[in-house]
């Protein structure tokens, strides 16, 4: 009868040799790569509600973002739609949360983005577009733990037309974190003013340098290359375990610009 010969390391289970043990720590300690994109063009991006093209600010080059215009006009169309019909019955607005239910996502995925926890890395601009409304800030920002919905995510971003206003209280809500659906700037504004808002000196239509660290619950926003956060966050509202894509974030009303993004899940 022929004689088997078996290699030491490939035994059968539960009989595996010090050195497989030692090879497959090894392997599961390495630190998961980092996903860089120059952002000078949409590769790799998945866009939704949004067109996006290679574009240059201040001399550098990056990505601009915008919202789709036919999305945009339909969002108009159906909030149009809804007023008229509050009127016939003699209803007035209730504030923000009016139109809630016809919120559009605005988002550009970076597709493979899987991240939990670790650290983002940035550059971004926003000012409002032509023609935008009074309440336009340039809203713009940062998504992550993007589930497949494409509507529940954590996010922190800025209004860069509030941080050298004439009012304090508009400065006062400079930079905002949000977890959406359901944790709103506005819920978040009319239950615990403060928290998860504060001041930064930015200016719209110039480069701001953004950092992001997430460790389970604990979410912090780090502005041109500052040490100290400039907003802490210790309830994330995902929890400390929830997992997703990355994503670039913009409200409908904005122009958006975007460079040298740096995603480093944490090992």
């Amino acid at each position: 009868m022929e004689r088997v010969e078996r290699h030491p390391i490939l035994r059968p289970a539960g009989r595996a040799t010090p050195l497989l043990w030692t090879l497959c720590l090894a392997v599961l300690s390495l630190p998961l790569a980092a996903q860089e994109l120059a952002l000078d063009s949409t590769e790799g991006l998945e866009l939704v509600n949004v067109l996006a093209a290679p574009d240059s600010l201040d001399g550098q080059r990056g990505l601009k973002v915008s919202g789709d215009p036919e999305v945009l006009q339909a969002a108009q169309k159906k909030r149009a739609e809804m007023m008229a019909a509050m009127r016939a019955r003699g209803e007035q607005p209730r504030g923000p949360g009016t139109f809630e239910a016809l919120r559009t996502n605005h988002l550009a995925i970076v597709k493979g983005s899987e991240f939990g926890n670790g650290t983002i890395e940035v550059e971004v601009s926003g000012q409002p577009a032509p023609g935008a409304q009074g309440g336009a800030r340039g809203f713009v920002g940062i998504a992550w733990r993007l589930q497949e919905d494409r509507k529940t995510y954590d996010c922190f971003y800025l209004r860069p037309t509030n941080g050298r206003a004439d009012d304090q209280e508009r400065r006062n809500h400079t930079v905002q974190y949000i977890s959406h659906p359901e944790w709103t700037w506005y819920k978040f504004r009319g239950e615990t003013p403060s928290r998860y808002e504060t001041y930064a000196d930015i200016v719209p239509g110039e480069w701001i340098k953004v950092k992001i660290t997430v460790d389970g619950e604990k979410a912090r926003i780090y502005l041109n290359g500052a040490e100290q956060p400039t907003l802490l966050v210790n309830d994330v509202k995902s929890g400390a375990s929830a997992t997703g894509n990355v994503a670039l974030w913009l409200e409908g009303s904005t122009v958006a610009h975007y460079r040298n993004l740096k995603i480093t899940p944490a090992p």
